[in-house]
């Protein structure tokens, strides 16, 4: 195990978390209007998916030859039936009686965990990353590998997860938000449903040949 090896799994766990998404979008909605507090609260949650989503990503590259991948195309059918429900109800948003949005989460850890569990940009993006960074030292990737790679890559999610709370309170980044909530919430549920279909379209056939 080296140095470069697990700062190469810092970096694909960063980059993973930065990569915009249906839950970058989410988090820009919750940290803009409800501020840094409930946004560091959702992207509790999510951490939660980041650990997930990275180990079955290291568990596929270490172990591509012996693990097939029905198990993952079943998740993806399922994250995507998710994000299609809940993409069709932030692009039907209205403002309730006191102004705010209807799909705001009133509970943002609890948001963040279901979101972090069923985002269908997870598994792929995240195999994407690692397989990417870590392609050189394909020679060091075993089992014994896992879980300081995991280590590292949690620190990678910490670290970019700071950063995403420190841009979502930014004054400018709340008044647009404010200005523009209802809009922001029904155009992100539409790209919400193109994820959910695209991830649907790219699992099913999977399923189908298992």
């Amino acid at each position: 195990m080296t140095f470069g090896l697990l700062m190469a799994s810092a970096l694909a766990g960063a980059a993973y978390t930065l990569a915009p998404g249906p839950a970058f979008l989410a988090l820009l909605g919750i940290g803009a209007s409800r501020g840094r507090r409930a946004g560091a609260l959702f992207l509790g949650g999510h951490f939660c998916g980041d650990v997930l989503w990275a180990s079955l990503s290291l568990t596929a590259i270490i172990g591509a030859r012996e693990i097939g991948t029905l198990i993952f195309d079943v998740l993806g059918l399922i994250c995507g039936s998710y994000l299609c429900w809940l993409g069709v109800r932030s692009a039907t948003a209205r403002r309730d009686a006191d102004g705010a949005v209807t799909t705001e989460p009133r509970r943002p850890l609890l948001r963040g965990l279901a979101f972090g569990l069923s985002n269908p940009k997870a598994y792929p993006v995240a195999v994407a990353m690692f397989t990417a960074l870590l392609a050189r030292y394909a020679s060091a990737l075993d089992w014994r590998a896992f879980a300081p790679l995991l280590a590292a890559a949690c620190a990678g999610f910490v670290a970019a997860d700071v950063v995403l709370v420190s841009v979502i309170g930014a004054g400018v980044v709340r008044r647009f938000y404010r200005r523009h909530a209802l809009w922001v919430t029904r155009v992100s549920g539409v790209l919400f449903v193109g994820f959910g279909l695209h991830a649907i379209a790219t699992a099913g056939p999977g399923v189908w040949r298992g």
